[in-house]
């Protein structure tokens, strides 16, 4: 009997002003990533299923297409396009923030592209968080949102639960990105080659930036792990991973496990070196300075999770794939 393939629902957001030619072109990207999937015979891979929610008249979102027929699914992941005309205060609704925060909350993975940066941060959900976006609208974003880390000398912020992109094209390496996570760096890698769109080489070279399990449906690890996210599980503890989440410490483990695949030290080693690899790729901080912001005292111990967990020493995935010169070994 052939175990039917669990499917993952990705959903495009359409609000008034919304730039079309993201949510079409999201919507074919991800239809070139399933057929490229479909294929190479992944059958332990995910379906994608691509839907649209429509936002306004101050309502919750509804949705209004999707590529194949059936019932809706939890969201998988939620991207919010850019718009050409810019963020204005009609934008924001009582009904669509509370809407962002629920799906949030259930374990979905919010993308937001430019003007969808800015909404993510009128939600609240950004808040203590890192985040990027357009440079014209850097600085009134810094005043605006003093609770956001801004990072806008980066084209994009990718920090497991929440993804923020800089420039109103970069719907498209958003979306690569999530068929990284959902379906192989190779099918993200030949998706990008046959729409003939560029693609970080980080990702398929070195694996994927970790993609933390959020829709497992344990809620109080979901909880765990949005706060993981937020702190960089930088100077954090068993007992404090246990308290956040209302459990005793024995339990917390088992289902901690369960949910994630991972133990929690192993979780927060992966989550330290997804920092490390962005900051590599973007920042020309020292590897000692990198390792203590991550939450490594010793650079030695930095070094040798850093090239288990990627395959590279630190100095060499930064001459690959860093932006800018090296500044020390």
């Amino acid at each position: 009997m052939t175990q039917e393939r669990v499917v993952a629902e990705l959903g495009v957001l359409i609000y008034p002003g919304a730039q079309l030619a993201a949510v079409h072109g999201l919507t074919d990207l991800f239809g070139v990533a399933q057929r490229i999937a479909a294929e190479q015979g992944g059958a332990q891979l995910p379906r994608l299923l691509v839907s649209h929610w429509r936002a306004e008249s101050g309502q919750a979102p509804l949705r209004v297409f999707a590529s194949e027929s059936g019932t809706a699914h939890r969201l998988a992941a939620l991207l919010i396009p850019p718009s050409i005309a810019g963020f204005s205060e009609g934008l924001v609704s009582p009904a669509l923030m509370d809407w962002l925060r629920t799906q949030h909350a259930g374990g979905t993975v919010l993308g937001g592209v430019c003007v969808g940066s800015i909404l993510l941060a009128e939600s609240g959900l950004l808040d203590g968080r890192s985040a990027t976006t357009h440079w014209t609208s850097a600085k009134s974003f810094a005043e605006r949102y003093p609770k956001i880390r801004l990072e806008a000398d980066k084209p994009i912020v990718d920090d497991g639960d929440l993804i923020t992109t800089a420039g109103l094209m970069a719907w498209s390496e958003l979306g690569l990105r999530l068929v990284n996570r959902l379906l192989g760096p190779s099918i993200a890698t030949r998706t990008a080659q046959f729409l003939v769109i560029e693609h970080s080489d980080s990702a398929s070279e070195c694996g994927s930036n970790f993609a933390p399990i959020l829709g497992h449906g344990d809620g109080a690890i979901l909880k765990v792990q949005h706060w993981l996210q937020g702190s960089g599980a930088v100077d954090v503890t068993l007992a404090a991973m246990a308290e956040q989440a209302g459990l005793e410490e024995r339990t917390f483990l088992r289902r901690f496990r369960s949910a994630t695949g991972l133990k929690p030290t192993q979780y927060c080693q992966h989550l330290r070196v997804g920092k490390a690899r962005e900051m590599l790729e973007f920042t020309n901080g020292t590897i000692e300075h990198i390792a203590w912001t991550v939450g490594y005292q010793d650079p030695g111990a930095f070094r040798a999770t850093f090239k288990k967990i990627t395959g590279l020493a630190p100095s060499d995935y930064r001459a690959r794939f860093g932006v800018g010169p090296a500044v020390s070994k």
